[in-house]
């Protein structure tokens, strides 16, 4: 019986964990969109819900602007060695 040996690629890829300022700041963001969406839910303020939302939103922007620039894991001025 033959054994195949060889290891995927995909196995041997460094994961990076999406620890860059734009993940960072994406996570921050969110978390006190969620935050702010969260009390506003409990207390029935949907006019402050749809703004915690909106702060979600705004934070997935935020990351994604940010990658571009070079703030990504592995960017150019992330100053991650990955």
């Amino acid at each position: 019986m033959s054994q195949n040996t060889e290891i995927d690629p995909v196995y041997n890829e460094q994961i990076g964990h999406g620890n860059s300022i734009a993940a960072w700041a994406l996570v921050g963001i969110m978390l006190v969109g969620s935050v702010v969406a969260g009390i506003a839910f409990a207390n029935l303020a949907w006019s402050i819900f749809w703004v915690g939302c909106g702060i979600m939103a705004l934070g997935l922007v935020v990351g994604f602007i940010l990658k571009l620039a070079g703030f990504g894991v592995g960017g150019a001025r992330s100053g991650a060695s990955h």
